[in-house]
């Protein structure tokens, strides 16, 4: 998964909730343009805010290792 696929993801789901944006970023104490940046799959948003978000959404991020690794 990419940033941009991240980013759709985060946008369905929180659409899927029914939580707004400025919603979204009160709740995760992040600013509403971090949101925005992070929904439209920006490289240069923090790890730490963007798992902070996630997880204020109910989403667990799982990372696996290539095959053959």
């Amino acid at each position: 998964m990419n940033m941009k696929e991240l980013g759709e993801f985060l946008a369905a789901e929180r659409k899927r909730q029914g939580v707004t944006q400025l919603q979204l970023s009160q709740a995760a104490d992040v600013g509403r343009r971090f949101v925005v940046d992070a929904e439209a799959g920006k490289e240069t948003v923090q790890t730490g805010k963007l798992l902070k978000v996630l997880d204020t959404l109910g989403v667990s991020l799982v990372l696996t290792a290539p095959e053959g690794v």
